[in-house]
């Protein structure tokens, strides 16, 4: 498992995240299971939010299933996001600086632990006051109860108007990318093309402001076809020449087409990390060793034009 130093932050993290947003109907064992596989596989980072399983459903539950010993809690990363208010009506975002705090307070005693590694924003909030942000961001940074900030699935200049007051790096931003749904990565590759879909922009540019701001970008739903439509791992009826493209660099590299999926991620320059979403502790043993293999410029492009990407 490959191991990242975190720009603006004095983190080193895998560069595989495992996410827990599955995990509130699960046993304790099953917990366990997970969170034992996960580590043995050279995992370090764990990602959480305020909204995950109700309420802090699955902060809880993590925290009840997995006892940490102050050792080992220093060596892992736990991330999790605020922002987001579910009500009988349906959700709403909320980045006020009330519930920045209340929400924060009630992570913590749902995760057990004195401190958050990473506190991300989640989703964009229309109504964001960035002054009330930063006060937030001032209060927990100096209480030492969050280390690092970020934002998930925000564009350039939500990110900038948000660094006109915040002090703290925003050192994340968590945003959807798959093989089958790279637009982050795919539309600067058809820029100025007119009439394909694919030219279009849909972020502006996050990942090269990423890279020149040294942002971590981590990749949330990497085998999803879209947005929560199924995985295209298998599918051949959509993705034919796809999982074959993935089946033969697999047996190439001794590893499984998950493992494959997870290696055109984490081949990308901008040094990705790939949040998983699963509960299954061998997809992420396989996750994980994917890790470690290094896709050449003609894999990585046969992937992405077997996907039905262009390159022009």
């Amino acid at each position: 498992m490959k191991t990242l130093e975190l720009p603006q932050t004095d983190l080193t993290a895998s560069d595989v995240v495992v996410g827990l947003m599955r995990i509130n109907d699960m046993s304790d064992e099953d917990i366990r299971a997970l969170y034992a596989a996960s580590r043995d596989a050279g995992v370090t980072m764990f990602d959480h939010a305020a909204v995950y399983g109700g309420w802090h459903g699955c902060e809880e539950r993590f925290s009840a299933a997995v006892t940490l010993t102050p050792a080992e809690r220093a060596e892992i990363v736990l991330q999790t996001k605020v922002g987001i208010r579910p009500t009988p009506n349906g959700a709403y975002f909320d980045f006020s600086y009330e519930h920045i705090l209340e929400s924060v307070e009630e992570s913590l005693t749902a995760l057990q632990t004195e401190y958050i590694d990473v506190l991300l924003l989640h989703r964009p909030d229309a109504l964001v006051e960035p002054e009330e942000v930063a006060k937030a961001f001032d209060e927990l940074h100096a209480a030492g109860k969050v280390h690092h900030f970020g934002v998930s699935n925000q564009t350039p200049g939500q990110v900038d108007l948000l660094k006109k007051h915040v002090r703290q790096p925003l050192a994340f931003n968590q945003v959807q990318l798959s093989i089958t749904h790279a637009n982050v990565i795919a539309q600067g590759l058809t820029a100025n093309m007119g009439g394909l879909d694919q030219s279009i922009s849909r972020d502006n540019d996050i990942l090269n402001y990423s890279r020149i701001n040294d942002i971590t970008l981590q990749a949330w739903s990497p085998f999803q076809k879209g947005f929560f439509d199924g995985v295209f791992l298998g599918d051949r009826e959509q993705y034919a020449d796809l999982n074959d493209a993935l089946e033969e660099i697999a047996a190439a590299h001794g590893v499984t087409p998950t493992g494959i999926a997870v290696a055109w991620i984490t081949r990308h320059p901008a040094h990705f990390q790939v949040v998983l979403g699963t509960t299954n502790p061998q997809r992420v043993r396989d996750s994980a060793a994917g890790s470690d293999v290094e896709l050449s410029r003609e894999e990585w492009y046969r992937i992405f034009t077997a996907a039905g990407h262009t390159v022009p």
